[in-house]
């Protein structure tokens, strides 16, 4: 559900240019104080424990308070690639450098090692060799700069990796020599640098309204802001802490809440260092890697992760293997019976290799989706489905490369989307993306090396460092040996945001700053499935909206496609399709006065929006028609519980899902003159399901009889649920127990599930109107309008009617399930089409041209039809009364006889390799279906020409004779199609010189002026031997003498018959394997006309 788009901006922090004179204080690290630092070891068994040497150390005497490393910020660079064409056309030129104002510069050239991003995403830092970086990440400028002095260097190391306390308030560089070196951040949270300032704006014009937003929205000084720069860049102060020094060694290290956790050497272990000593006074715990029963003998700890919203680490040794891990608390578990206080951690091995190709290397967490990614030596990647704490930690699935280990290189960086759907993976020649199960979204390796090269583009090459920013909208890229940061802009779907049946029957695409809308519902067949720009409707969200809540976290667009509303950090704003016109609210303190938590829909021109305002939980409705503001709210309804989601259903229902694990149920109704939610129902899931934050999406099925005569405040008793819970989709069914109380049944009906459509919950995003070629209102009886589509990440699944999966999981009738239609797809999708028969997705695409000097990427529109699969589906059940009743609700589509030769070419080519017997035969049953539409003999003409001519007697073993059909076709006027059949004719061999169809074909064509189909005719014919006397004698049976004057030129100068040699070798002829005479081939033949079949 993430493609990258665009072009990516560079930002870097060196100079082209090294100087001696430098105006910034170099940090000694306390190097200069700790000289006398004991650094003997207390154990030869255990490690001993880490050094602390700070600013404070009792034997050095106190020297003034030194800020070693900070210095003013200055802007960097902010250019995107695509501006480099206005320069000078090198891309290296994007990159504005930081120089000291007295003549000093940063140290030029040196590669970036290591980039962190802080938990709330405000800003990241990043590390090379000798000195460290912090930036601020809207604006995207440099905060402070700490580089380490020459003796720094001696003492401690290098710089080798990067580590920041989840609250950004300490930063730890870890260093070759085995050192931790410890500064501090402190920010005032009213200063701000770099404002700008306007000593007379007077001409600046406001506009109230704007189609765009643009920056006359905006006071003077924000005008140079982009999204998310409203709070300006803040002042901060870094200053040095202390040096940890760990004499065991350091393999990896984790920065946590309460302690830095150190895995060493030698010996092996894990130390844990609190940021603050205790109660005791102490400061550090130890506990070795061989007294860990759980771990294997003679380990190390090569890597370790973190996860907050689940508690888990994951760690990864040096055989391979992959762990998930536990602390132990003391203060929770002293009572316990089993509890040894030198017991640190718990874990359990939930990744094993077979071979050295599967051994462990790298290892994130998705809390989002209850998953754990293994990255693997081979490049693969194996995640694993984290059910409880007890090691219940089963395989779930595997993301595949697009391409072989030795092409992608080994792999070196993991990340999860903050959202949990998208996993970017980084590789030593370049970067893929998955969907959350498995679907691969996009993909570097396919960018062309020269190019790249010559562009000096290192993001496409191999990158050693990604992060996620903006709520997912856009990643940091640290390339290999590479001095800059790319920042890569990504558009993904509206779903990802708020789960509603509009967002997934119309496909809206939404990016760090603007929307884009599919609009080729309405749209005739052939042009909704084309590839064209138009099709997609861009709105850029107003820039007075984004200056201060970027990033967007919630799109949904309306059942009709009219209206689009967002909502980022606070407040929201709405948007018209056809007048192109954006609404947001008059002032700040309205708009930051609520947040949307709980997602939004449409009802007609009314937005529902779930917020949270005061610490009370509300459904506001919004008109479209009125202005955005507090006094124009058409209604409010308070709730007791935070809303986990709102989805509409039927015509005129809402369903609201809250924290409190109760599901209600409104119905929109006019009171007063005013459209109100009135709640009818609510249904409680207590016991039911475990965690209400956990589901994603949410709707429910009625049925027929009470959809249309039912009172709606039953609905909740005759109601079957369907919670996403994660990956899972699961059936809630209702049933009476044995004291007439009301409960539900729960059946888990598939898994890995990415996203699942009711077709049910298209009836109120207007089914009937996509298709512009009538789709009558047949279809609402059809199996169709039934159905449940499920994405499963590598395949589309279908229940045709989702009464099926009812009535199978029903207590009485509890059984298997029903099977479903399977169908692979090569690209996301993204929406069915159930009008028009097709599956709508996108695929990016990476563009390099020699005429400009950077690489971008843009989306192109994807379709499948799905029509072959489902009635291949219900012939394969011999339910041919359901296959014939689908394919002539579908027959009106301009694409429809191409789908029912799609159908007959897969089933054809399968039984030509199987050979089934007759009883068990599918194409008999093909071929009676195709038989009662009018393309019948079309699309078995077509069929033949693209199939080698060895299936013809399978297809023709259950057909009428050629000559038949060719008969048929002379009466129903087809000539081509007759046409097409004499080639059948003559390869059988049913087909004589000068044979009497040929001759009837012919004169029918000449009289009907047809002359393209005769001049494909006169090439058959003049093939068939090498003299021309088949093509002559065809000629004078149909009353045109043909002779050696001028006379009879004319005709066959306008027929354009080539001349044949006497005596010539034909090239039309071949060897037939099973006769062993010569025969034309069927492709040589049909490769004379252009035209017609033959």
């Amino acid at each position: 559900m993430y493609w990258p788009i665009g072009t990516p901006r560079i930002y870097a922090t060196t100079t082209s240019r090294a100087s001696a004179k430098t105006n910034y204080v170099v940090s000694n690290d306390g190097v200069a104080s700790s000289t006398a630092a004991d650094t003997d070891s207390l154990s030869s068994s255990e490690p001993p424990p880490p050094v602390l040497l700070d600013e404070k150390d009792r034997g050095i005497p106190d020297l003034p308070p030194l800020t070693p490393g900070l210095r003013t910020p200055a802007t960097p660079a902010i250019n995107s690639v695509e501006h480099d064409l206005f320069h000078d056309g090198s891309s290296s030129n994007s990159q504005q450098y930081l120089v000291g104002s007295g003549g000093g510069a940063i140290p030029a050239g040196d590669p970036i090692v290591a980039l962190k991003v802080s938990r709330t995403g405000h800003l990241f830092a990043v590390i090379t060799a000798t000195t460290m970086t912090i930036w601020q990440t809207k604006p995207t400028v440099i905060q402070a700069v700490v580089v380490r002095s020459e003796s720094s260097i001696r003492s401690y190391g290098t710089n080798v990796a990067l580590l920041l306390r989840p609250d950004s308030v300490i930063f730890v560089v870890q260093t070759s020599l085995g050192y931790l070196i410890t500064y501090s951040l402190a920010t005032d949270a009213e200063s701000r640098v770099y404002k700008p300032h306007f000593s007379d704006h007077n001409n600046i014009q406001r506009r109230r309204q704007s189609h765009f937003g643009g920056p006359g929205n905006n006071t003077p000084d924000q005008i140079l802001l982009g999204p998310g720069e409203g709070a300006g860049v803040r002042d901060i102060s870094v200053r040095f802490r202390r040096v940890i020094k760990v004499d065991a060694g350091i393999e990896c290290a984790l920065a946590l809440d309460d302690e830095l956790v150190v895995a060493t050497k030698k010996p092996a272990a894990v130390q844990c260092i609190r940021w603050t000593p205790d109660s005791t006074g102490n400061q550090t715990s130890t506990e070795l890697v061989s007294r860990m029963g759980w771990l294997e003998k003679k380990v190390s700890i090569k890597e370790m992760t973190h996860d907050r919203p689940m508690n888990l680490s994951t760690w990864v040794t040096s055989d391979g293997r992959a762990y998930a891990v536990q602390r132990i608390s003391a203060s929770k578990n002293k009572d316990s019976p089993d509890f040894d206080p030198k017991k640190l951690f718990k874990g359990y091995c939930f990744h094993s290799p077979l071979g050295h190709s599967d051994n462990a290397i790298r290892a994130v967490v998705n809390a989002r989706f209850s998953l754990v990614a293994v990255g693997c030596v081979d490049g693969s990647i194996r995640v694993y489905s984290a059910r409880d704490y007890a090691g219940n930690i089963p395989p779930s699935h595997v993301h595949r490369l697009p391409v072989s280990s030795e092409t992608s290189g080994a792999l070196i960086t993991l990340s999860y989307s903050p959202d949990g759907y998208c996993l970017f993976a980084g590789y030593e020649n370049g970067w893929a993306t998955w969907s959350v199960f498995g679907k691969t979204a996009s993909h570097s390796f396919n960018a062309n090396p020269s190019i790249t090269s010559v562009n000096q583009e290192s993001w496409l090459n191999g990158i050693t460092e990604a992060s996620w920013i903006g709520g997912a909208c856009e990643v940091l890229i640290v390339a290999r040996q590479s001095e800059s940061i790319w920042l890569l802009e990504m558009a993904r779907s509206a779903v990802t945001g708020c789960y509603t049946p509009p967002n997934l029957f119309r496909t809206v695409l939404q990016s760090s700053s603007s929307i884009m809308v599919y609009r080729g519902y309405d749209l005739p067949d052939l042009t909704s499935i084309s590839a064209e720009p138009f099709l997609w409707h861009n709105a850029r969200i107003p820039s007075n909206y984004l200056l201060n809540q970027w990033p967007i976290k919630c799109t949904v667009v309306s059942s009709d496609g009219r209206y689009v509303a967002v909502a980022g950090r606070r407040g929201l704003a709405h948007y018209s399709v056809n007048s192109g016109r954006w609404k947001t609210f008059a002032n700040e303190a309205m708009e930051n006065e609520f947040q949307v938590r709980g997602g939004m829909c449409w009802y007609q021109h009314i937005l529902v929006a779930a917020v949270e305002a005061n610490r009370s939980y509300e459904l506001r409705l919004y008109s479209r028609e009125a202005a955005l503001e507090s006094s124009t709210v058409m209604f409010t309804q308070q709730m007791p519980a935070p809303i986990v989601l709102i989805t509409p259903s039927g015509e005129d229902s809402l369903l609201v899902y809250t924290y409190d694990n109760l599901l209600y149920h409104f119905v929109f109704a006019p009171v007063s003159g005013a459209v109100r939610p009135i709640q009818v129902g609510q249904i409680a899931f207590h016991g039911i399901v475990r965690s209400p934050a956990r589901v994603r999406g949410l709707s429910w099925i009625l049925p027929e009889s009470q959809m249309i005569d039912g009172d709606p405040s039953q609905d909740v008793a005759f109601a079957s649920v369907l919670f996403l819970v994660d990956g899972k989709l699961v059936l809630l069914q209702p049933s009476v127990n044995n004291e007439g109380q009301l409960k539900y049944d729960m059946r888990v009906i598939s898994h890995n599930v990415e996203f699942y459509a009711s077709m049910r919950d298209q009836l109120s995003v207007n089914m009937l109107s996509e298709s512009s070629t009538g789709f009558s209102t047949e279809a609402e009886e059809s199996c169709l309008r039934n159905s449940l589509w499920v994405f499963e990440g590598h395949e589309l699944r279908v229940w045709p009617d989702i009464q099926d999966v009812l009535r199978a999981t029903s207590v009485e009738y509890s059984k298997e399930l029903p099977p479903t239609v399977s169908m692979p797809i090569d690209f996301y999708p993204l929406s069915i089409l159930l009008g028009k028969g097709i599956v709508l997705g996108v695929e990016p695409e990476l563009v390099q041209r020699r005429d400009i000097n950077f690489s971008f990427f843009r989306f192109s529109i994807r379709t499948h039809l799905f029509l072959p699969e489902i009635l291949r589906f219900y012939l394969v059940a011999n339910n041919s009364a359901a296959a014939l009743k689908l394919a002539q609700q579908y027959q009106n589509l301009e694409y429809f006889a191409h789908g029912l030769e799609v159908l007959l070419h897969h089933v054809l080519d399968e039984e030509v390799d199987s050979a089934p017997k007759p009883e068990a035969a599918i194409l008999p049953r093909v071929l009676s279906l195709l038989s009662s539409f009018k393309q019948y003999l079309d699309i078995v003409v077509q069929c033949t020409r693209k199939t080698e001519v060895r299936s013809w007697r399978t297809l023709f073993a259950y057909l009428p004779p050629p000559q038949e059909l060719f008969e048929e076709s002379l009466q129903r006027g087809s000539l081509k199609t007759a046409g097409g059949y004499l080639l059948i004719l003559h390869t059988f061999e049913e087909l004589g010189a000068a044979s009497e169809q040929s001759v009837r074909l012919f004169s029918r064509a000449i009289r009907e002026e047809d002359w393209e189909l005769c001049k494909e005719l006169a090439r058959f014919l003049a093939a068939m031997d090498e003299s021309g006397e088949t093509l002559r004698e065809a000629m004078e049976l149909v009353n045109i003498r043909v002779k050696q004057d001028t006379d009879d030129t004319d005709i066959m100068t306008r027929l354009e018959v080539p001349t044949l040699k006497p005596n010539g070798n034909s090239r039309l002829t071949r060897q037939n394997s099973d006769t062993g005479s010569d025969v034309q081939s069927a492709s040589d033949i049909s490769s004379f006309g252009t035209a017609s079949p033959i």
